[in-house]
């Protein structure tokens, strides 16, 4: 890791640059001033998914999910758990695919909910199917290494 990490604030998607050593102290946005690290996901669209997953230094674990699926609605409180417990060295994101059916397809994806983890760009695993905020956070780590 270098010294400087490039973290995409969730609330205005400014990047911020912040001291690797500094990512656990609670970093604010330059330009918001609003924390870097809230332990919920940040939903993202068609508009600012790019940046979040392209520009942060940290890797972005994305819930690909829709509103009717109930899998999804089981899930969704154990992904809220697991940003708790994996921030701030992993950003944790959901895209409704109804609303952002872009970006559904553009991923090629066919099930929800889910699961695909990205580091610069570059998808490093994908998982289908519900699981608990354990199985997310082991899940998570595992295909970090």
């Amino acid at each position: 890791m270098s010294d400087t990490l490039h973290i995409v604030c969730p609330h205005c998607d400014a990047v911020n640059r912040i001291p690797a050593d500094r990512l656990d102290a609670g970093p604010k946005c330059g330009k918001c001033h609003q924390p870097l690290f809230t332990g919920h996901p940040v939903s993202l669209t068609t508009a600012n998914f790019a940046k979040h997953v392209t520009r942060n230094d940290i890797p972005v674990l994305i819930d690909f999910w829709a509103p009717w699926c109930g899998p999804c609605k089981m899930m969704a409180p154990h992904f809220e758990q697991a940003a708790r417990q994996l921030e701030p060295h992993v950003r944790l994101a959901k895209v409704d695919t109804e609303a952002e059916q872009m970006l559904g397809a553009q991923y090629g994806i066919r099930s929800i909910p889910t699961l695909a983890l990205f580091l610069h760009g570059q998808e490093l695993a994908r998982q289908a199917g519900a699981m608990g905020a354990a199985q997310i956070v082991s899940w998570t780590q595992t295909h970090m290494r």
